[in-house]
């Protein structure tokens, strides 16, 4: 079992769940797993190509899956995952 933490905006698809049990054993599956549970986060989270959209970040730990294999990033039982979003935005004077 790996624990996938949602943020606020996405809890709405989620049926209000801050937490949700996904399985897999690289990261694609555990996404595979999440949509399969909530259909309705798959726009939210990928583009109409099938891509995750690039202001989805997806941190195993304390690490970004990006800075990892990406999407083919490997995980184990008992691995804490966390979906942030980017923050979009900036000063603008």
């Amino acid at each position: 079992m790996t624990i996938l933490k949602i943020p606020t905006p996405l809890r709405p698809y989620t049926s209000g769940q801050a937490e949700v049990e996904v399985h897999g054993i690289k990261i694609n599956e555990v996404f595979d797993d999440l949509i399969t549970q909530y259909p309705t986060l798959k726009s939210h989270l990928y583009d109409s190509a099938g891509k995750m959209r690039p202001f989805v970040n997806v941190f195993l730990g304390e690490h970004n899956i990006k800075d990892l294999q990406g999407m083919d990033t490997p995980i184990r039982e008992g691995d804490r995952l966390m979906l942030i979003p980017s923050i979009a935005g900036g000063w603008h004077g």
